[in-house]
């Protein structure tokens, strides 16, 4: 069986029994998309590579806990939230400790802590869609939250493509109008519409 016939599906599977040859032919499936994905956002050759082999690293260590349906939109959630946090980071005041050493504030941040600021985001940008039909609604969080493709929504929503289009685009016109003042929102439907 060639690279190519191997599924992802029998890729995953393999990486949590740690067979590494399944891990390695992950990684040179997906390298350049991911790398191309974060370059896009941070116009940073080692910063894009940073972000890219941190992903893999993370993706190794937890093979065993992950739980992934899907591939393609795990890893392009994680090119958003590594960017994001490390954008966080940046902005995020330097502390002086009481032996002098400095340290940025959100190394302490834990998974749950950045688990509950992805949640929270989520959540604020349903609160800035209530104004909208419940279908726009529909259409923008399958995009932009589950990540479907206009195709995918449209065949399971049985609508046009072309409607899809014109709902998110919609949408995205009301989310610009209403975030301008809301920093860190804005900045992430920003992020999002990156990627459609």
């Amino acid at each position: 069986m060639s690279f190519s016939e191997i599924s992802d599906v029998e890729l995953w599977s393999a990486i949590q029994l740690d067979d590494e040859n399944a891990f390695r032919l992950l990684f040179d499936r997906y390298w350049t998309r991911l790398y191309k994905t974060a370059f896009r956002l941070t116009k940073d050759m080692e910063t894009s590579k940073e972000i890219v082999h941190d992903i893999f690293i993370n993706i190794w260590d937890r093979r065993h806990v992950l739980s992934i349906n899907s591939i393609p939109k795990f890893l392009l959630t994680s090119v958003r939230y590594q960017y994001y946090n490390r954008t966080r980071a940046a902005k995020s005041p330097i502390v002086l400790t009481a032996d002098y050493n400095l340290l940025d504030q959100t190394s302490t941040l834990n998974e749950a802590e950045t688990r509950q600021a992805e949640y929270d985001i989520v959540c604020s940008l349903k609160q800035q869609l209530v104004n909208l039909p419940k279908r726009c609604q529909e259409i923008f969080l399958m995009s932009r939250v589950d990540n479907l493709t206009n195709e995918e929504i449209a065949e399971q929503l049985h609508i046009s493509k072309r409607t899809v289009e014109n709902q998110i685009t919609h949408a995205l016109k009301h989310l610009r109008n209403t975030l301008e003042d809301h920093s860190v929102l804005f900045t992430f439907l920003c992020l999002m519409t990156l990627y459609k």
